[in-house]
């Protein structure tokens, strides 16, 4: 499938950037249904999406920038040729590259936190503000768009898909994934010597077949199905127990399911970054799940624990109980003290 949709002198539509794009646009509108249904303003939704699209590439661009994946094209190019690291959107043509999803989530976090707890509420005279309203609650906000942002990737991963990369190892599974040689990709680690590179011009019969009959795991099908069920088990969640949760707990709950499927899909990435026996992204998942199940526990024990205090003296089995009533003032009394 050719990456791009069409073309107009230098300037190019590729479908990674549209992807990507549509993908935000349907998290935003998931995200608007949300803060409906929690009495919120969804103006807000539409009001941060800049926002986060601005942060989100820039702490996706820095990650993948900063990253050594195996296949050389991380850091050590990037020191080489400081431009390209600059710019997210290739030699030619709009299309979003070289974004890394650990980064553009820190980056979309702090959007939210500087839309909800700084922007909000404040009025701009000239480069003076001041401050005429509260801020919003970060916590909600930050529930409000969790799910959202699973749909978004589920869409966003079939760029890879068009871009033929972030593939997985040989494989003949009935769905493996087979690179169309006549346009770019990532190069197969398994080239045989001989076999022309994809998107070389006058492609050999031997090229062809070779191509045509060896597949690969495609592990962004992988990450956009696990992104998908959890976005619909997420939202099933988010409103099935919204009685008993606190603001955040969804929010937190999307690094706890987000991570653990990419701590497999991963597995299959021969190219990815590692550190010691893991990849990068796998010790950034564990250590996601470590840190949000942990906060969840405590935040909701010492909500009990709370509870519980508040419960304990006021329990009619309690023997203080008579003898509180027994003391309680006349109103005559209480009159002469509130004097």
């Amino acid at each position: 499938m050719n990456p791009v949709i069409f073309s107009i002198g230098p300037f190019a539509l590729r479908w990674y950037g549209l992807l990507i794009i549509t993908g935000v646009l349907l998290g935003a509108y998931v995200a608007t249904r949300e803060a409906r249904r929690r009495g919120e303003d969804p103006e807000h939704v539409w009001n941060a999406l800049t926002l986060c699209l601005i942060f989100g590439i820039i702490g996706g661009r820095l990650y993948h920038v900063f990253s050594s994946p195996a296949d050389g094209a991380g850091f050590a190019y990037y020191r080489e040729h400081p431009w390209e690291a600059i710019n997210p959107f290739g030699a030619n043509g709009f299309g979003f590259r070289g974004l890394g999803i650990y980064g553009g989530l820190i980056g979309g976090v702090f959007a939210v936190w500087l839309y909800a707890r700084v922007l909000v509420g404040l009025e701009w005279k000239g480069l003076r503000a001041k401050r005429v309203g509260p801020p919003l609650n970060l916590w909600r906000w930050l529930d409000i768009g969790a799910p959202g942002v699973l749909l978004g990737q589920a869409v966003g991963r079939f760029g890879n898909f068009v871009n033929q990369e972030l593939y997985g190892p040989p494989t003949t599974l009935p769905w493996a994934f087979h690179i169309n040689p006549r346009y770019p990709c990532q190069l197969p680690p398994n080239l045989p010597a001989g076999i022309q590179p994809c998107g070389s011009a006058d492609l050999t019969p031997e090229t062809l077949q070779w191509y045509a009959t060896h597949g690969f795991h495609p592990t962004f099908f992988y990450e956009s199905a696990w992104t998908l069920l959890m976005f619909f088990v997420l939202l099933y969640l988010a409103r099935r127990l919204a009685p008993r949760l606190k603001d955040g707990d969804v929010f937190l709950g999307y690094f706890i399911v987000y991570p653990l499927g990419r701590l497999w899909i991963e597995a299959f990435r021969p190219d990815a970054w590692r550190i010691g026996a893991l990849a990068t992204a796998q010790w950034i998942s564990i250590l996601s799940i470590v840190l949000a199940s942990a906060l969840l526990i405590i935040r909701h024990r010492s909500g009990r624990s709370r509870q519980g205090a508040v419960a304990g003296p006021t329990s009619s089995s309690s023997p203080q109980a008579p003898a509180a009533r027994a003391e309680e003032p006349s109103p005559a009394d209480t009159q002469s003290r509130e004097t």
